[in-house]
């Protein structure tokens, strides 16, 4: 036999000293800077949008927080962030009612029911929907979708008007219900994407049990996968909240820019902040360009709570560490 030529570490032999200044080094610095630049930048703007919004505050005669008009550019400035605030909630609420149903069953086909070539090929599909402009979906809302969803609101008025939400005399047109709808149709790769990845995450040995003790294929998807996935689940949604809450032009072309406190989704009416923001930055003066940002400074902080909440969610479950 040949002699072995590996080396065998000899006693008392010390190890080779890594470098000060090596490679490794060097990486664990540049990944540690990437990280801290992230929250730097989300100083830098939470900074920058008190900092300008502070004035306007200070020259605001009403109460930002509770009062529901905006007249931010009058002598006497007046605005409020109510009736901005309660119409963000308000859509996104609903486009997330109308987009996760149909998301979650498109999860499920792609990740248990679909063969292979046709999951591959629509999964592809729906994740290219999400890279579409949302002025492209702003513009086919209100160009195609306007009069469909105004038929179906003097349906819903005539034959379900005792409904507060369904209330009113009109017209309709340009509601709530419209932006909504085209919300949700934004949100839904979103929430289709995240939850696919969440439920082909799902251990095969617990599909396989649950297989093997005679449950059919809902029943193995109802005690598996929904109960292993249901925090990424949550998580998925609340990031198409995250998503739907800061979303500008498509609102801004479907919506009715009226400042009222109303849960009728169907008249015209309805306002969001971001809508609001793209709609009378241009035309506002020096108060009502610090309103403005002190408007996106609340779109801001319930954005970032949101996404905290997804994040934390997410990392309760030790799978999805």
């Amino acid at each position: 036999m040949l002699p072995s030529t590996t080396t065998e570490p000899v006693a008392g032999e010390l190890l080779p000293r890594r470098r000060r200044f090596g490679a490794e080094t060097i990486f664990r610095w540049m990944t540690t800077g990437a990280g801290v630049t992230v929250l730097v930048i989300i100083v830098a703007i939470a900074t920058f949008l008190i900092v300008k919004a502070i004035p306007a505050l200070n020259a605001n005669s009403e109460n930002f927080l509770t009062y529901t008009k905006w007249f931010p550019n009058d002598p006497t400035p007046k605005f409020g962030i109510a009736a901005l605030a309660f119409g963000t909630v308000l859509s996104s609420a609903i486009a997330l009612l109308l987009a996760v149903p149909v998301a979650l069953g498109i999860a499920l086909f792609l990740s248990h029911y679909a063969p292979r070539r046709v999951a591959t090929a629509l999964g592809f599909v729906i994740d290219l929907l999400a890279a579409v402009p949302s002025i492209v979906f702003g513009l086919w809302g209100r160009e195609y979708l306007q009069d469909p969803v105004k038929e179906l609101s003097t349906w819903l008025n005539e034959n379900m008007g005792w409904l507060p939400i369904f209330g009113g005399n009109g017209p309709f047109g340009k509601s709530v219900l419209l932006g909504s709808v085209v919300l949700a149709i934004m949100v839904l790769p979103i929430v289709t994407s995240l939850s696919r990845e969440v439920f082909m995450q799902t251990p095969k040995a617990n599909e396989e049990a649950a297989i093997a003790l005679g449950a059919t294929k809902w029943e193995m998807i109802r005690t598996s996968v929904l109960p292993y996935g249901r925090p990424g689940i949550i998580a998925a949604v609340l990031l198409g909240l995250g998503r739907a809450l800061g979303e500008t032009i498509a609102l801004a072309m479907t919506l009715g820019a009226g400042f009222v406190v109303s849960f009728n989704v169907i008249e015209v009416g309805g306002n969001t902040i971001a809508a609001n923001i793209a709609n009378g930055f241009g035309e506002a003066g020096e108060t009502g360009r610090g309103a403005l940002i002190a408007s996106g400074l609340v779109l801001f902080t319930i954005t970032l709570v949101v996404n905290m909440t997804a994040r934390i969610i997410v990392y309760r479950r030790r799978e999805f560490r």
